[in-house]
């Protein structure tokens, strides 16, 4: 039974471990999509005739003019990064996924995309497919200038997860003598090249059905209405804690599944790619509300909901805790407002009181289900932060967008969530930042959920081992909204932070994979047992999260600063 028991654990870290690796390797194109997202929000704006006219622009912006010429070049830069996020998932999903020579796994997936849609194109063309369009009902898109099935950013992901598979299998394969210059990593753009014209070919007669099956599904949600959109606003939020949010919402967001439309005679699939399309078209006079449902929820969470809660936690704080508590209070709601990272805040619901955690999940479906009932049209690229509303909803105008519920629904949340919130903190007297007994003011982490759960059990008092770290050596510790580590001006190697996580994390030899999302260092290990928590907050981190052997450390937005660091220290 003990040996079952340890293999079913084995298994479901596994799990969890591939699964934030999928979502890490996600992040790496998402990355791109704010830059993106601004060239093309900021050129499709003020080149529209309408807006031109409408504010009396036209010397300024119009045809031939200076500021036109490079408004109408940022626009195509950033439609052009759009245009083709499938091969870029292709590179970037088998980038994050591969263990070790990971440019040798990009360099494969933008080998094997162009084969698989070849292979498809030549099939297509062999039997008749590219006269024949309506048979395969206008799933064919020029994709990267080969005519083939519309795979979109599914096509992507098949790609390269495939071939990172293969990457991680072959890549130190050894080969006869008479062979063995093919050998090693140069044998994985041959096997990926040789598998994926045999992808390719099932592909061709296995995507249509796929892709039929899909929209099915999109419609089935779409026609859900409010109460399918409520139930994705809850899923999205809840997922928040375990890092597996992006694998949730990015079908979603860029595929069929989040809905499929026709702009400008083009077969658009995905919520996010028929908004930028539309932001694209001149001839969109308002947003695709059954599109921009599984993004404009957002809004008033981040500039209003969470900032509301955060004001809460400050008038629940003791008056001589107020100082401390406000200034980290402060960042975090400036960060959500802004940036859009909300984990600082989130995670503080989550230890201290797990019911405000879930309350907010609740009023999370609930504002996405609202700006759908309110038909809000505005999209995004990464958050919902001010920015974004800024760039797609003000700018593009109330007529298209609707963006002025944002601010009324908003402005409600805001009331709400410090209302509701501050009840509860008095009336369950909560420990949020600032009414603390004794323990250091801060905000907390899902790690330190789990190890106060852990010391209830063995009846002992947790120990907060990051300030007992920080007083030791006299340095700071991260308030947990912003990160910093432990020094004293001078470290030399083995005391820097590199040295330190890696410490942390078991040692070099246990580290199996690492890598990092927009806030989080992702860790596979080989023996979670090895893995000191304590050591690994007290360097800054503002959580440490563990699930078999998937390790995910929260330093916040200067994560990958801190891989790099990490990636050098281990070479």
């Amino acid at each position: 039974m003990k040996n079952m028991s340890k293999t079913k654990e084995k298994k479901g870290g596994g799990l969890f471990g591939v699964l934030q690796r999928v979502g890490r390797s996600f992040m790496l194109p998402i990355a791109l999509l704010p830059i993106a997202g601004l060239l093309l929000g900021i050129g499709s704006s003020f080149t529209n005739p309408a807006m031109i006219s409408a504010y009396g622009l036209e010397k300024l912006l119009g045809e031939g003019t200076i500021l036109r010429f490079i408004l109408t070049i940022m626009s195509e830069t950033g439609n052009i990064i759009f245009g083709n996020l499938p091969i870029i998932f292709a590179m970037g999903v088998a980038l994050g996924m591969a263990e070790n020579e990971k440019a040798t796994a990009t360099l494969s997936a933008a080998i094997a995309f162009f084969v698989m849609h070849q292979t498809i194109s030549t099939l297509l063309r062999l039997t008749g497919g590219l006269e024949g369009e309506d048979v395969l009902e206008g799933t064919i898109a020029s994709v990267v200038g080969i005519r083939s099935l519309e795979m979109g950013v599914f096509g992507g992901i098949i790609v390269g997860l495939g071939v990172a598979w293969l990457h991680n299998r072959f890549y130190k394969i050894r080969l006869p003598s008479v062979l063995s210059f093919f050998g090693g990593v140069r044998f994985v753009p041959i096997i990926s090249t040789l598998a994926y014209i045999v992808v390719g070919a099932i592909m061709f007669f296995l995507w249509p059905l796929i892709q039929k099956a899909i929209f099915s599904l999109g419609d089935f949600v779409l026609e859900s209405g409010y109460a399918g959109t409520f139930i994705y606003g809850v899923i999205e939020r809840a997922l928040i804690p375990f890092g597996l949010h992006h694998v949730f919402y990015l079908p979603f967001w860029q595929t069929g599944l989040g809905g499929s439309a026709v702009i400008d005679g083009v077969l658009v699939s995905g919520a996010q790619n028929i908004f930028f399309a539309e932001l694209a078209s001149p001839s969109t006079e308002v947003f695709s509300v059954s599109a921009t449902r599984f993004m404009s929820g957002k809004f008033p969470l981040m500039i209003f909901g969470l900032p509301g809660a955060a004001l809460a936690m400050y008038s629940a704080a003791k008056p001589e805790k107020r100082k401390i508590a406000g200034g980290l209070l402060l960042s975090a709601a400036l960060t959500s407002m802004l940036t859009g990272i909300t984990e600082p805040s989130e995670f503080t619901f989550l230890f201290v009181a797990p019911l405000l955690y879930v309350i907010h999940c609740i009023f999370a479906g609930a504002a996405y289900m609202l700006m759908h009932l309110f038909d809000v049209g505005v999209g995004m690229t990464f958050s919902g932060g001010f920015i974004d509303l800024t760039l797609f909803g003000i700018l593009q105008g109330n007529g298209k967008t609707n963006w002025i519920w944002v601010v009324i629904v908003g402005l409600a949340y805001f009331a709400v969530y410090y209302l509701l919130f501050l009840f509860l903190i008095k009336k369950r007297n909560y420990m949020t930042p600032g009414r603390e007994e004794e323990s250091e003011t801060k905000l907390y982490t899902r790690a330190d959920y789990n190890e106060k759960k852990s010391a209830a059990v063995a009846g002992e008092i947790p120990v907060d081992v990051a300030s007992a770290a920080a007083g030791e050596a006299g340095g700071a510790v991260s308030d947990g909204s912003f990160n910093g580590a432990v020094s004293d001006g001078m470290p030399d190697e083995e005391d820097s932070l590199p040295a330190m996580i890696v410490r942390g994390l078991g040692g070099k030899e246990n580290i199996r994979n690492l890598d990092s999302c927009a806030t989080r260092l992702r860790v596979t290990v080989v023996d979670p047992a090895k893995v000191n928590d304590g050591l690994l907050r007290s360097t800054g981190a503002s959580g440490v999260i563990r699930r078999g052997d998937g390790v995910q450390i929260i330093y916040g937005p200067r994560v990958t600063v801190i891989k790099s660091e990490v990636e050098e220290y281990l070479n």
